[in-house]
């Protein structure tokens, strides 16, 4: 939620999205209780691409200027403490919930 209204983008229909991400990953790590610290990042990729398919690419990259406009990827795609990475420019740009936030700043 913290990264949606960084980028102002937490309205309800939005926010509906986010809850079935996390409903279902819930479920997800119930079955399997190791990889509850993966959450982050798989709810993280399911908000994104329920955006790209209602609303279009989030979120976009801060620090490309040039081209097309392009959305930030999360990574690692499955492992504990996802961030979000620029794959074109090759640069880390704030861990999963910490958008919008001054480096080293508490996030999540």
């Amino acid at each position: 939620m913290a990264d949606l209204v960084a980028g102002d983008v937490a309205d309800a229909d939005i926010v509906s999205l986010v809850e079935d991400a996390v409903a279902h990953r819930r479920w997800w790590a119930e079955q399997w209780p190791e990889g509850a610290a993966y959450v982050a990042g798989l709810v993280a990729q399911d908000v994104q691409d329920a955006l790209l398919e209602r609303y279009g690419r989030w979120p976009l990259c801060p620090v490309c200027g040039d081209g097309e406009p392009h959305a930030l990827d999360v990574e690692p795609e499955l492992g504990p403490d996802p961030h979000w990475v620029c794959s074109e420019a090759g640069v880390e740009i704030a861990p999963v919930g910490s958008l919008g936030r001054p480096p080293g700043t508490p996030g999540r």
